[in-house]
């Protein structure tokens, strides 16, 4: 039974990445393969108790999925407020290059603080209404996929293989935060650098915004004072980054933080429509009521469908052979085991990539010693995980949800990706790779680098402690 489950996952995987060939929604097949893998798997295993086996994995799969939700509704609510209409008021520079630095800023700060997906939506919706010309558009839109990505992998909310990662207790808040900022960043700025030398002048600024706005949408922005929009953003963007606190404080899981957040946001947008006459009279979509209706369900059930699949594997045993396979053949080494990873996941998606990786390998205890050491919390591999996994998509325009959303909203061809970006998000890569390894090897004591890490343990130590 252990082989058709496998069959069924490899089959189910293909269809998944060739989504486009087959024109089958990729969220249908996950559902589909996540079911059948764990239907067969307890039918091959007749006296396996559901409540033993099965609900705990349904139980941590819910986890991700809620904070996820929470996650997604949230920045729904503060961009249908326009609480990122800050973002294009920012950016008034005429300045290519100048306009290039901001952009990549603004995207890596708001990619950690959201997640990767959102912010590439709002940075292309931003670029439209700032660049007319399409040819620069395409630079600025392909650096935003790196930057996006590359904001992402550092944060335990900036993506959702770090999200995985952080629930699961792989790695920690101030872990991933202090291990890879760095990385992600050199991963950005030195593909940035190397292509900030080929603009020059100018750019071309739009007249008018190039896509279609909700004109009732428009409308009721309007009628918000900017105060509101702003306290509306520093509430729900600022609320997110104090999750990891709510977490370290009360114990709960991230998504009862989440929850709790969004329970916030909502009390005060009603508070303050029906303060507002010409809100409450209008048939508004700015509630929150009326913007749950907008989130993209699709993407959730995707998720959902990948992760039951991973976990029926891993009570096969499949994925803890693959983790040994590996380990043998490259006698543990970390950078090699994620960098394969990294490269993968700009073929295909990455989240089954990580679950995969997450099920083949244990959190093993703080006082391992030896190559099992990389496996601790915040160890060598859970973080180069993060990081490969997150950045390596960015190689390709469909290896992340990033580029996937870039690609549609700017009509981005795979080919001119692949000739302009492809090689530069392969340097930034490769050198977030390389110094990671600075930072932490023996290396790192002679030259006496002091690590985001240290940093935001001086600043940090009740979260530190935790």
């Amino acid at each position: 039974m252990t082989n058709i489950i496998i069959i069924i996952f490899i089959i189910g995987y293909l269809c998944i990445t060739i989504e486009n060939i087959t024109k089958v929604n990729k969220s249908a097949v996950a559902l589909f393969m996540g079911v059948a893998c764990w239907a067969l798997y307890m039918m091959g295993n007749p006296g396996t108790s559901v409540e033993d086996v099965f609900l705990p994995h349904v139980g941590e799969t819910c986890e991700t999925i809620l904070f996820l939700m929470g996650a997604m509704a949230i920045v729904e609510i503060v961009d249908s407020n326009g609480g990122f209409n800050f973002v294009t008021r920012y950016l008034h520079t005429t300045s290519a290059r100048i306009l290039l630095w901001e952009i990549i800023g603004i995207t890596f700060i708001l990619s950690a603080l959201l997640d990767n997906m959102t912010t590439s939506i709002v940075m292309v919706m931003v670029l439209k209404k700032l660049v007319a010309d399409k040819k620069q558009r395409l630079i600025y839109a392909g650096m935003i996929v790196l930057a996006a990505n590359s904001g992402g992998a550092f944060s335990p909310i900036g993506d959702v293989t770090t999200i995985m990662l952080w629930i699961k207790g792989c790695v920690s808040t101030t872990g991933i935060i202090g291990n890879l900022f760095l990385p992600s960043i050199a991963s950005v700025i030195i593909p940035a650098f190397i292509i900030s030398q080929k603009l020059k002048g100018e750019v071309e600024i739009a007249k008018a915004t190039n896509y279609k706005e909700d004109k009732m949408t428009h409308m009721e922005q309007s009628f918000l004072p900017r105060t509101i929009r702003l306290a509306i953003f520093f509430i729900g963007v600022g609320g997110l980054t104090l999750v990891p606190v709510f977490r370290s404080i009360t114990g709960l899981p991230p998504f009862a933080g989440i929850m709790a957040l969004l329970s916030v946001l909502w009390i005060f947008t009603e508070i303050v429509i029906r303060r507002n006459k010409r809100l409450l009279n209008l048939d508004t979509k700015v509630r929150v009521s009326n913007i749950l209706h907008k989130l993209d369900l699709s993407t959730i059930l995707f998720f959902l469908g990948i992760l039951f699949a991973v976990g029926a594997l891993t009570e096969t045993g499949t994925l803890a052979q693959v983790g040994d396979w590996l380990n043998k053949t490259f006698h543990g080494n970390a950078y090699a085991v994620n960098g394969i990873i990294g490269i993968l996941s700009s073929i295909v998606d990455n989240v089954p990539l990580v679950a995969s990786a997450m099920g083949m390998y244990s959190i093993e205890p703080d006082c391992t010693t030896g190559i099992m050491a990389n496996f601790i919390q915040d160890g060598n591999f859970w973080n180069l995980l993060a990081y490969c996994a997150g950045t390596g998509g960015s190689i390709l325009i469909i290896g992340s949800a990033a580029g996937v959303i870039v690609m549609g909203l700017e009509q981005v061809s795979f080919t001119w990706y692949l000739r302009n970006i492809s090689w530069l998000a392969f340097i930034g890569y490769i050198s977030g790779i390389i110094v990671y390894w600075l930072l932490n090897s023996p290396l790192s004591d002679f030259i006496h680098i002091q690590t985001a890490d240290t940093l935001l343990y001086d600043l940090f130590p009740y979260l530190a402690a935790h």
